[in-house]
């Protein structure tokens, strides 16, 4: 049975500021794919609605994801998207474990 860490999170922009936030959710998606422990990271369209951009990260442990909030980028990524935003942004942390059907 393999264990992981599972985020998801999500953020709504603004009609005016989704190709920016889609520019920089697409560049950090692509730093943290190279970063230790990073098993997955992407970042996916609503299909109701264009402009909620949806994150589902997937990471080796609890320490691999505390190095990546760590990492400066990271925070800079966060507070750049934070203008970007029409409404709350989400973000939730699971440990999870892999089922196989």
């Amino acid at each position: 049975e393999s264990h992981m860490i599972l985020v998801t999170g999500s953020m709504t922009a603004r009609e005016d500021s989704i190709q920016e936030a889609r520019r920089l959710s697409l560049e950090h998606v692509h730093r943290s794919r190279k970063e230790p422990g990073c098993l997955s990271h992407a970042v996916h369209v609503d299909c109701e609605n264009p402009f909620r951009l949806v994150f589902i990260e997937q990471w080796a442990d609890r320490a691999a994801l505390s190095a990546h909030f760590a990492v400066p980028a990271s925070r800079d990524f966060v507070r750049a998207l934070r203008p970007l935003a029409a409404a709350a942004t989400t973000l939730e942390i699971y440990d999870a474990a892999a089922v196989s059907l």
